[in-house]
């Protein structure tokens, strides 16, 4: 193997090693924009990607054995290009079916979808894993160079491996999406390939650009209109691709704009530009949180709101809307819907000065602000998940040290009709920090709002914090408190208790779902 030859060959396997990561992580993208990110979808993903690279190197030592050869390398190299490039153009298709099936909860065909997604990476990821050992078949001259070179070549295809876990998920995704961050990562493997193949086979080479030529073709077809479609009458005003979300604002005929993430399962903020109230969603929930305390409690006794879970900031509306301008810290993760909340809804420092917004993890945040709030709102869903680390004994201790003597904390948390597991048990959670815990059951969906006073309070005290209400108070929040008060529930606390150390809610969730399903559920969506 000449100098050259060698070097050319360690550049390759560089490429080959950051194209497999790149394409792994971007599947997860891709099948998060409508399946979903729960820790179900990344097991199939890195576990199914795991059995191709397995097969790949089996494959991959047996192929070099028989044909030891720089041309048969780079066409590994060029073929693997090519169908890596064809997943986002083939999986577009089925993609967009199974946006639609989730909204019309037609369960069989989002599962064939997200099988038939995960069956495209089998011969791309299969030829990937293949160029390893040929690799070190090819670099290996001697015995006596064997353990070198074939320690050379792993390094250096994860070194390539590192740059291609961060470079999709920091830089491109968020810049040009994910179905552009497949691309590019493909062209580049493929433009290392052909030069290669150019390079030991000359011209004859020239046949492979039927390729690129195929691809070019193929994105110009698919890669139209929206992955998702907007619901029925709706207009589609803004869609991106943040580092956490597939975001998307569409717009009715009314005039109510609401934002979508990922999948669109759910609603996560609704705004109006004269309209504040939403039609008994989980939001204006939020706004009877205090008046679980003892009677009398009025408006004036709030005097701060801190939202993890901001989104684009129909809560803080709300609140802004019966209180005026009070001091309200929203905390939101993605700084792309934070951008979204600001040109679609109101949610600037021109339309609300009073709202302090932070791009962050909300526990981490919370933990670095020194201030005492009287409401915590959790709302910080990927539907129908919770992020785990967000329900724990730990967390909710956290979360009264920031609670004035009267504070209250409130979390969305979902459910079925007949399955009420997850909100039993974040009760029996957030009992093992806060004296009294009060339910209201949201209408016509699958929330329930959890209410845990930092004093001993009752049920009965929102009827009676209702009744008591001035003359004055804003419509919004007395409505809020009428509804409220027709909804609540009893607390059935179960056994489970989440904490740092074990917090199975995802499982937990799955099997919620799983029996939604499987005992009728989805007639229950459709009627």
């Amino acid at each position: 193997m000449t100098t050259r030859n060698s070097k050319y060959l360690y550049l390759t396997v560089f490429i080959s090693g950051m194209t497999t990561l790149a394409i792994e992580l971007s599947a997860s993208r891709l099948l998060g924009n409508v399946f979903g990110t729960s820790n179900l979808v990344w097991a199939n993903v890195i576990g199914l990607m795991l059995l191709y690279l397995t097969v790949g190197y089996f494959i991959g030592g047996r192929w070099a054995d028989r044909s030891p050869t720089y041309p048969t390398f780079y066409r590994i190299i060029l073929w693997g290009a090519f169908l890596s490039a064809l997943i986002p153009l083939v999986s577009r298709p089925v993609l967009r079916a199974a946006a639609v099936a989730f909204v019309g909860a037609e369960a069989g065909l989002v599962l064939g979808s997200f099988i038939s997604i995960l069956i495209l990476f089998a011969i791309p990821v299969t030829l990937l894993g293949c160029v390893s050992p040929f690799a070190i078949r090819l670099g290996v001259t001697g015995i006596e160079n064997a353990g070198k070179i074939s320690g050379r070549i792993y390094a250096i295809s994860t070194l390539g491996s590192l740059v291609g876990t961060f470079l999709p998920v920091l830089i491109l995704i968020p810049q040009i999406g994910t179905f552009a961050t497949f691309l590019t990562f493909s062209t580049v493997l493929y433009v290392v390939g052909f030069i290669g193949l150019f390079q030991t086979q000359g011209r004859s080479t020239l046949r492979f650009l039927w390729m690129p030529v195929a691809i070019a073709i193929l994105a110009f077809l698919v890669l139209q209109g929206p992955l998702r479609a907007p619901v029925a009458n709706a207009k589609l005003l803004y869609e991106d691709e943040s580092a956490y979300n597939f975001i998307q604002v569409q717009e009715d005929p009314n005039g109510y704009r609401y934002l979508y993430l990922n999948e669109g399962q759910g609603i996560h903020s609704q705004w109006h530009p004269t309209n504040y109230a939403d039609q008994n969603r989980t939001w204006s929930f939020f706004l009877t949180a205090p008046y679980f305390n003892n009677p009398p409690y009025a408006p004036g006794d709030f005097d701060s709101l801190m939202i993890i879970g901001l989104a684009a900031g129909t809560i803080a509306r709300q609140y802004t809307k019966v209180y005026g301008e009070l001091p309200i810290e929203g905390i939101e993760i993605d700084p792309g819907v934070i951008e979204a909340g600001a040109l679609f809804f109101d949610m600037n420092a021109q339309m609300m000065p009073n709202l302090t917004v932070h791009a962050q993890d909300g526990r981490y945040m919370l933990n670095h602000i020194d201030k005492r709030y009287s409401v915590i709102a959790v709302d910080a869903y990927r539907p129908p998940y919770i992020p785990w680390h967000l329900t724990t004994v730990e967390f909710f201790q956290e979360i009264r040290d920031h609670l004035t003597d009267n504070g209250v904390v409130a979390i969305n948390v979902g459910r079925t009709q007949t399955d009420r597991r997850l909100v039993d048990a974040m009760a029996a959670t957030l009992l093992q920090v806060f004296p009294s815990v009060h339910a209201m059951d949201v209408p016509i969906s699958f929330n329930t709002l959890l209410v845990a006073t930092n004093q001993p309070t009752s049920q009965e005290n929102l009827a009676q914090n209702l009744a008591a209400l001035p003359t004055e108070t804003d419509p919004l929040l007395r409505d809020a408190l009428t509804v409220g008060v027709s909804k609540l529930v009893p607390v059935r606390a179960s056994e489970t208790v989440f904490t740092d150390d074990h917090a199975p809610v995802e499982t937990l969730v799955d099997s919620l779902v799983l029996n939604f399903l499987f005992s009728g559920g989805v007639e229950q969506l459709s009627n």
